[in-house]
């Protein structure tokens, strides 16, 4: 859509509400548009893109914001504009000294940014993920955390191939290709809407990252066995066990929070799956679990994170996590991690899964599990994938990342209880 000027006022205040890091920066962006509802939907795309753009390079960005007129807040504003609808775009709507800045840090070399500014990253994660990068390739990890992730989608078996999604989609319009690793993965060319088409309205597919439904496949349940997705929230990976176990068996859907799993039922309802079961538990203690002890095929844990893996949709997280909200985080995972495995019988199956991309979060937890329970034992993730006839080379552990994967940063351990 073409720029206009008062949208770079709209796209100042909001940057300034969501820099305040007081909650997510999506729920904020939504405030603001129920606040204005005069805006437009490729208004509010203008706006929103660009606000998101600021947080992905917010170091590089304040760096090139330290010269120039008017305040801080604008001249981020600017950048984030620029990036988003270009320099040509916002020339009419700017002073000629805005103009001429503008001019000047278009032409600036990233390379010639200190390094830790070109990551846009703080240092404490820099310091996590140094211990696991060489600088080189820590650089590209960065770099592709500073871009929207691509939209992905996986075709619902029950209803329609994946062949059928992608010749639905082509018949609308709209451009796609199969994902490089998950057998029912789309992906798809710039965000489409999608909710109004038939094969979405149907049930033909549903949006879901690649690293999720590989997740899904490592736990690979079975039709007619009895599954558990412990913290299922809207329901993304529940429909695609359901799918995999060809609506047979049993599949609850645990999660803590009643909004969470409203989110699932109109899902559930596309779906044509019969076999799901959403449950409202008030903790990873509740009596509705203990009852189900013992007697469960297969445990999927995708634990409470930073959701460092997913700064690609969600870039103010690296600003609102720390150290010390990561140090809370971790005893809740082994928490809930603990009592999803008492769920599982001789001979069941565990995942331990994560969006984090930090050691602290995934291997720390699943090797603190593995020492107070004898009675598991790791299953090596390459292993399972080659069951799965899924081509993705891997050691004992799924670790997906943007970079190397184009998914989002994903964590996963496969654990078995011994017979």
């Amino acid at each position: 859509m073409r720029l206009h000027g008062f949208l770079i006022g709209q796209t100042e205040t909001l940057l300034a509400d969501v820099l305040k890091f007081t909650g997510p920066a999506d729920a904020a962006t939504s405030r603001f548009f129920r606040a204005h509802p005069k805006l437009g939907h490729g208004e509010r795309g203008v706006i929103a893109e660009a606000v998101f753009a600021v947080l992905r390079r917010r170091m590089e960005f304040a760096h090139l914001a330290e010269s120039g007129t008017g305040s801080p807040n604008r001249r981020l504003a600017l950048l984030g504009l620029m990036q988003t609808a270009g320099r040509t775009a916002l020339k009419p709507f700017v002073s000629d000294a805005e103009g001429a800045w503008l001019e000047h840090v278009s032409k600036v070399d990233p390379q010639s940014l200190p390094l830790r500014t070109r990551l846009n990253l703080p240092d404490w994660i820099c310091h996590a993920l140094g211990a696991r990068f060489e600088a080189e390739e820590l650089s590209r990890l960065a770099a592709a955390l500073n871009y929207p992730a691509p939209l992905d989608l996986r075709a619902n078996p029950i209803k329609a191939s994946r062949d059928e999604v992608l010749d639905a989609l082509s018949k609308a319009g709209i451009e796609a290709g199969a994902t490089p690793y998950a057998p029912l993965g789309v992906r798809v060319v710039g965000k489409p809407p999608l909710s109004k088409l038939d094969a979405f309205q149907n049930g033909w597919l549903e949006v879901q990252d690649e690293g999720s439904q590989l997740l899904c496949a490592l736990v690979a349940p079975k039709r007619g066995e009895m599954v558990v997705d412990f913290c299922a929230g809207a329901g993304g990976k529940t429909l695609a066990l359901g799918a995999m176990m060809r609506s047979t068996g049993r599949l609850y859907a645990f999660d803590i929070s009643d909004r969470r799993l409203a989110k699932l039922k109109p899902r559930l309802a596309r779906s044509g799956l019969s076999n799901v079961n959403p449950v409202l538990i008030d903790s990873e203690h509740d009596a509705k679990i203990k009852r189900l002890a013992g007697k469960i095929d297969r445990v999927l844990v995708d634990a409470p994170c930073s959701g460092l893996g997913t700064l690609r949709r969600n870039p103010d997280l690296k600003w609102r996590q720390s150290p010390e909200s990561i140090a809370e985080l971790t005893p809740k995972q082994l928490s809930i991690l603990t009592s999803a495995a008492r769920l599982v019988k001789k001979g069941g199956r565990l995942v331990y899964a994560t969006c984090s991309i930090l050691e602290a979060e995934n291997e720390g937890v699943v090797q603190r599990f593995l020492a107070d329970h004898p009675d598991f034992e790791l299953v090596p993730a390459r292993d399972v994938l080659a069951e799965q006839r899924i081509d993705l080379e891997m050691g004992d552990f799924l670790s997906l990342w943007p970079h190397r994967h184009s998914t989002d940063g994903f964590f996963a351990a496969v654990l078995e209880r011994r017979g």
